[in-house]
């Protein structure tokens, strides 16, 4: 629920506000408050339960395609590396077939620089390997700037740079789990 400083129900809100710019429905948007899937950016979740919990939500959801972290985790952080780990294991499992044909795309993580060069990292990406690329209008990319906008009680001011030189704002390389 995003409470490592104690802002969870903060969090859940700007959650909501942020998919709610973004044209996603409250309806759609499922909030895990676990005791063992603590909010840190140092731990490292449990990848069987984390797992469970993801499919069950896909499966209610009827999801066809899910995109999540690379093992990376895109900036290191411990839970976003226990997302990827998770659905990496149900995926590469057999305790999850996707009779529906649910697909994995797995955002690259790039370098320190490359993160930081926002549109001029369009070229370079169109120039390497990957089965998906994601490049973002504009509008397309104010508006995600809005929706980051919305989670107020985490822009730092390192997090206020990110809006203004990511290239996760405007371009986006993935590949398929």
């Amino acid at each position: 629920s995003g409470n490592y400083y104690n802002q969870g129900e903060i969090r859940k809100k700007e959650l909501e506000q942020s998919c709610c710019v973004l044209g996603i429905p409250a309806s759609d948007v499922t909030v895990i408050d676990h005791r063992d899937l603590p909010d840190n950016p140092a731990v490292e979740w449990d990848t069987q339960l984390l797992a469970t919990l993801v499919l069950k939500h896909i499966e209610a959801k009827n999801i066809n395609l899910v995109v999540t972290f690379d093992a990376g985790g895109v900036s290191g952080h411990a839970n976003h590396v226990s997302l990827h780990a998770a659905v990496r294991y149900r995926v590469c499992t057999l305790l999850w077939v996707p009779p529906w044909g649910c697909h994995v795309l797995v955002l690259e993580s790039v370098n320190l620089f490359r993160k930081y060069i926002s549109f001029l990292d369009v070229l370079v990406s169109c120039l390497l390997p990957r089965d998906a690329l994601f490049i973002l209008t504009e509008e397309e990319t104010e508006q995600a700037k809005r929706a980051m906008r919305c989670h107020r009680s985490q822009l730092l001011w390192f997090r206020q740079l990110y809006l203004l030189f990511s290239r996760y704002l405007v371009v986006n390389s993935l590949r398929l789990l």
